[in-house]
């Protein structure tokens, strides 16, 4: 979710500064006498982990930072500098990790439980969302918001693309977020893309029922030389998971979503029906 305000500020200079911590904590690490598998045993994360923080391939969790200060006794220092580079992310403080990843994946599987997921949405269907959950908000915030967010959607254009799998509820296609006009124009969208084979959709019908991790929203991430993570989102706050067993367990659970689905056929040849049901409403009005 964007955070009001900030915008899509110096992610160069966002990485730069990653990487000084990165270089900071193997200093004070190997100053303390520490190797990465020791310094990880003591904050309760691999030493794989360890190195990847040192490298800036990834980025520690609040709860991480806090207790490397407490193990290399740095009075808070590494605390101190996750807030502030938490603090100046486009993004909500829950879901500024996940964003970063985004960018590290190779692969991206996600199920949401009402909207369509973020990286599919166009900037109208954005807007909407955003005046929805914001009704006092000023045009600047708005702005901001629907900027960081499309931000995100860019990630799907490139050559170096993740492969991306979305199951989306039928729901997400019969809410009019916007109005029919919006709703039209995003599932356009959608079909195009997936008609593009830049992305693979799966639509999960009324008919299908009660299914596990229905009413959530899950995002499953993997990555070239790191081990697949889970993020789960509710209203302000969400859980990055990389426990190894729990991710596997998360995974099972989507296998069965995607089983319960449409084919990708299926599911275009829904998403563009529905296009036109919108569109015809939105000529009649």
């Amino acid at each position: 979710m964007a955070n009001a305000g900030k915008g899509g500020r110096w992610a160069g200079s966002r990485q730069a500064a990653w990487e000084f911590f990165g270089l900071e904590l193997k200093a004070r690490r190997e100053a303390a006498g520490l190797t990465q598998g020791e310094l990880g045993r003591r904050v309760f994360v691999s030493g794989g982990y360890i190195g990847q923080f040192e490298q800036a391939i990834r980025k520690p969790q609040k709860d991480v930072a806090a207790r490397i200060d407490e193990v290399l006794q740095t009075d808070g220092f590494f605390e101190r500098m996750w807030k502030k580079l938490i603090a100046d992310s486009p993004y909500d403080e829950h879901f500024a990790s996940v964003a970063e990843l985004e960018r590290l994946a190779t692969k991206i599987c996600e199920y949401t439980s009402t909207y369509v997921p973020g990286l599919l949405q166009t900037s109208e269907y954005v807007r909407a969302l955003f005046l929805g959950s914001n009704p006092l908000a000023d045009e600047a915030q708005i702005e901001d918001m629907v900027r960081s967010r499309m931000g995100r959607t860019s990630l799907l254009k490139g050559p170096a693309r993740p492969v991306y799998w979305g199951i989306l509820p039928e729901a997400a296609l019969r809410i009019p977020v916007g109005g029919p006009a919006v709703m039209a124009r995003q599932l356009d969208h959608l079909a195009a893309m997936a008609r593009e084979r830049k992305v693979l959709i799966q639509v999960l019908p009324f008919s299908a029922g009660a299914q596990p991790i229905m009413g959530k929203m899950v995002t499953l991430m993997e990555f070239e030389d790191a081990p697949p993570t889970a993020y789960t989102e509710a209203v302000l706050s969400g859980n990055l998971l990389d426990d190894p067993a729990t991710v596997k367990r998360i995974q099972g659970y989507y296998d069965l979503l995607r089983a319960a689905a449409l084919s990708p056929e299926a599911s275009l040849a829904l998403i563009e029906s529905v296009a036109e049901d919108y569109r015809r409403c939105a000529n009649t009005t």
